[in-house]
């Protein structure tokens, strides 16, 4: 059983159709529709880049420690600040904390 609501003067759709766009006209409704569709597979692939980027973070570390060095590099850590916020401005800087802490692992 769908309820029915109107969208524009003329226009219905079905509750359970489509989600909750916000949208007043069914145009916009669509292209908010295929839009999110598109950021749901992006940060599908964000996701997996992160993990990776985890897994290879984890390699780096190994390879560290097994020579006798730290676990954490500083000043790289410092360099990968810099070129988030260079390249995203300040809120670059927390993606790339997250990121680092992310990617550390226990410390």
């Amino acid at each position: 059983m769908s309820t029915e609501t109107t969208t524009a003067p003329g226009t219905t759709a079905t509750a359970h159709d489509a989600p909750d766009t916000g949208a007043r006209t069914p145009e916009a409704a669509g292209l908010i529709t295929d839009a999110r569709g598109r950021i749901d597979d992006l940060d599908g692939r964000i996701i997996g880049l992160v993990q990776e980027r985890i897994a290879v973070s984890a390699v780096i570390q190994r390879e560290r420690i097994g020579s006798g060095g730290r676990r954490v590099n500083l000043s790289r850590e410092m360099e990968i600040l810099a070129h988030y916020r260079d390249q995203l401005g300040k809120p670059g800087t927390a993606l790339a904390m997250t990121l680092l802490e992310l990617s550390r692992g226990r410390v």
